[in-house]
């Protein structure tokens, strides 16, 4: 007879640990770059350099994590906004959403460079969520009628991700929405 083998649940601290740390890396990673500090990380989310390689071995792993995280946010915001606004407005939403998460550049910057560039497994898979994820909200857009362009997720997301990496630190933001705005208009029906 087969013995079973049970899987114990991380302890509430260690999640808590787990999601400070994850937390923590993206503030850090967004002041110093993807080449920051893991003892930074470790010391500013309050725990030792060994915790964070309990919860992630690698710093690859920490950075894929992050990238699956917000993958995952931007995922279930277009699924809500797709069910909760018009096509046209749920696009314009979901790429504010878009901009909101680039205030951490590096990181996102990256998804979409690692998407495009056939970068690693899990940053690619992190990119290809996002872009899915456009491409549902196009799709619905293009089927409502009023958006008639041939639109590219990807390219779209790149030329925001653009400003936010090439932009000015204080007006990258402001930029970023009026591309918005100048996507939308010109990829308008007439």
């Amino acid at each position: 007879m087969q013995e079973e083998i049970k899987i114990r649940k991380p302890r509430a601290d260690a999640l808590r640990n787990r999601q400070r740390l994850l937390d923590i890396a993206k503030v850090v990673f967004a002041e110093h770059g993807l080449s920051a500090s893991l003892e930074e990380i470790a010391r500013s989310a309050g725990v030792g350099i060994g915790t964070l390689y309990r919860h992630f071995p690698t710093r690859e792993i920490l950075i894929n994590e992050i990238y699956s995280e917000q993958g995952i946010r931007l995922h279930q915001a277009a699924l809500k906004l797709s069910t909760n606004y018009p096509p046209r407005e749920a696009i314009r939403r979901w790429l504010l959403v878009f901009i909101d998460t680039l205030k951490n550049k590096q990181i996102m910057a990256g998804v979409l460079s690692c998407r495009s560039n056939g970068g690693d497994a899990f940053c690619a898979l992190s990119g290809e969520v996002l872009v899915t994820a456009f491409d549902t909200l196009l799709a619905h857009v293009l089927q409502e009628g009023s958006i008639v362009q041939d639109i590219r997720a990807l390219d779209i997301l790149c030329a925001i991700a653009g400003i936010a990496s090439y932009g000015q630190e204080s007006e990258w933001e402001e930029s970023a929405k009026r591309l918005v705005d100048v996507v939308l208009s010109g990829a308008s029906a007439a």
